[in-house]
């Protein structure tokens, strides 16, 4: 590929499956038997996978769904407009949640999930994310499981894309700027 931009590693491949193996572990300890797991796409879809064959390992069988969100605006700024691309199919009434995500950052799209589950009576909402960039929130909510925080860098990599690409590295990455 011409002009592929430099990637350096920043958490490795072995740190990342360390982090979900141990996060698993308190996510099974504390939540209940029947909790949902809802990951959002498309970047989490990686983190997902792993979380749920780490939580089965844990003792944790839970269900699955998924839920895609798009946010308007252009690719460096979110509107804060955020629509359902796909909704999850499962019933969450009476329900724990624990939504899933790759990344916080300016917290709008997770809180419209958030919202949008309580709303629908889930009992409660848990927030895990693998990365949190609180010096990007616009909103107050806050991750109650996270992998990894992250300074203002951009990532890629474990699921985490640039332009649709570098969402396969097994690691995240930051993109070396060129030029």
């Amino acid at each position: 590929m011409p002009n592929r931009p430099t990637v350096s590693i920043r958490f490795s491949a072995a740190e990342i499956a360390a982090r979900v193996d141990v996060m698993a572990g308190e996510l099974a300890a504390k939540l209940p038997a029947d909790t949902l797991v809802v990951s959002v796409l498309k970047g989490s879809f990686v983190f997902a996978a792993d979380l749920i064959r780490a939580l089965s390992l844990a003792g944790a069988d839970w269900s699955m769904d998924f839920l895609t969100l798009s946010s308007y605006g252009s690719a460096t700024e979110t509107s804060g407009s955020v629509r359902i691309v796909r909704d999850i199919v499962d019933d969450v009434r009476n329900r724990d949640v624990l939504l899933v995500d790759d990344i916080l950052e300016s917290g709008l799209t997770l809180s419209f999930a958030k919202k949008l589950l309580l709303e629908r009576n889930a009992h409660r909402v848990w927030v895990c994310t693998l990365l949190d960039k609180p010096g990007k929130r616009r909103t107050t909510l806050v991750a109650d499981f996270v992998g990894f925080q992250a300074g203002d860098e951009f990532l890629v990599g474990y699921g985490l894309d640039w332009a649709h690409r570098f969402r396969g590295l097994p690691y995240i990455g930051v993109v070396e700027k060129t030029g």
